[in-house]
């Protein structure tokens, strides 16, 4: 199990467990995470799960993939740490993750 902690864009936060193998946008939709709406239901087909990733765990974390990257040119105020949730794999290594929900969605 990992922790993933969500900060809505207003500062609250939540923090959460999630397991292996599941994308953060998955577990904000199974534990009623505000700002993610997932109106795609995770295919990368829109930009209702963006998020920004802290700082400290962009390395861990990645970059986009090109087919994120075009997504992203739908969403609201796309930032560097920029990533669409339902792309980043929950793993061991990203036990504490610490994500940002944008004002509003794409």
């Amino acid at each position: 199990m990992a922790q993933i902690t969500f900060t809505d864009h207003d500062g609250g936060e939540r923090t959460v467990e999630a397991r292996e193998g599941q994308t953060v946008m998955e577990v904000a939709i199974a534990n009623d995470v505000p700002g993610i709406e997932a109106e795609c239901g995770g295919g990368c087909s829109c930009a209702t799960c963006h998020v920004y990733v802290d700082e400290a765990w962009s390395e861990v974390v990645g970059g986009p993939t090109p087919m994120e990257e075009d997504m992203l040119d739908f969403a609201f105020d796309v930032r560097p740490s920029s990533r669409l949730s339902c792309q980043i794999k929950i793993t061991s290594a990203l036990d504490g993750l610490k994500v940002t929900t944008p004002q509003r969605q794409g």
